[in-house]
């Protein structure tokens, strides 16, 4: 494991001044890491496989369900998890049909938890922490405000995340949330412009052949996970068989797009 950990270190010539990042292997050993593990950071948009998982309970459980209408006229809550509902950004315009574009929306992610916090009957900050945080012992994961940016977490909790989708025990259906959601459409990649195809799950982001991106060269096509605006992102591949998590304290700029591909290529021929 020498190999993995000159990997991982790698993260401390960054130009920032904290960093945590964990490897975790599909059994939930994490098998490198460096930083303060337990040091709480903001997620920005690594939130929204947090919350998308949380979707993923409410729809097992039947609160919700995939296809029931939810945003714009003709939009569902899959729409809203895979960014095709037509939203914008962050003003709740609606730019497209449901189904017709791929736009990355915060506001989308606003509107399905407070779909999910009507069906459960709380906030829901309060049905992310019973229905995620609590059976996986996140204890300093929580929800600050907006479903799509607002969590704070270490790299300890989302290590076990991480760990929980590789091998999931609270739900049973992930692979359909890691699968391209209305496949072929195109769209704007936050940081790394238009993708063709910018392929999507449901609150994942799936690599496929995307290029320029913030994974490595050598990640699979399968690899899932997300990136945020706060200098953070998580990964999992599963034909290399582990996850990654790196977070920092600064923002994602030309640093982050110079500094990832490479670390993440690093990890993967260590592994």
């Amino acid at each position: 494991m020498a190999d993995l950990q000159d990997a991982v270190h790698a993260a401390l010539d960054w130009p920032v001044d904290d960093v945590a990042v964990a490897v975790v292997a599909r059994d939930g050993t994490v098998l490198a890491a460096v930083g303060d593990q337990d040091r709480e950071f903001r997620l920005a948009s690594v939130t929204k496989p947090l919350t998308a998982y949380a979707v993923l309970i409410a729809v097992e459980e039947g609160a919700v369900e995939w296809d029931q209408p939810a945003g714009p006229d003709g939009s569902t809550v899959r729409h809203l998890a895979a960014h095709t509902s037509g939203l914008s950004f962050s003003d709740g315009t609606v730019q497209a049909a449901p189904g017709t574009r791929r736009i990355y929306s915060n506001v989308g992610f606003e509107v399905l938890g407070d779909t999910v916090a009507e069906a459960a009957g709380m906030p829901f900050a309060e049905y992310l922490r019973q229905a995620v945080c609590e059976p996986l012992g996140l204890a300093s994961t929580r929800l600050e405000g907006s479903p799509a940016a607002d969590a704070v977490s270490s790299a300890a909790d989302l290590a076990r995340f991480v760990a929980e989708l590789q091998a999931p025990v609270l739900t049973h259906t992930l692979d359909e949330a890691t699968r391209v959601a209305f496949p072929g459409l195109d769209g704007i990649l936050p940081g790394y412009g238009r993708q063709k195809p910018n392929d999507w799950g449901l609150g994942f982001e799936i690599r496929d052949g995307k290029s320029p991106h913030w994974t490595g060269a050598g990640s699979s096509p399968r690899t899932f996970g997300h990136f945020g605006q706060a200098g953070t992102f998580l990964w999992v591949d599963p034909d290399a068989g582990a996850a990654c998590v790196v977070l920092t304290d600064r923002d994602f700029a030309e640093w982050s797009v110079q500094a990832w591909p490479p670390f993440t290529d690093g990890v993967l021929a260590a592994l």
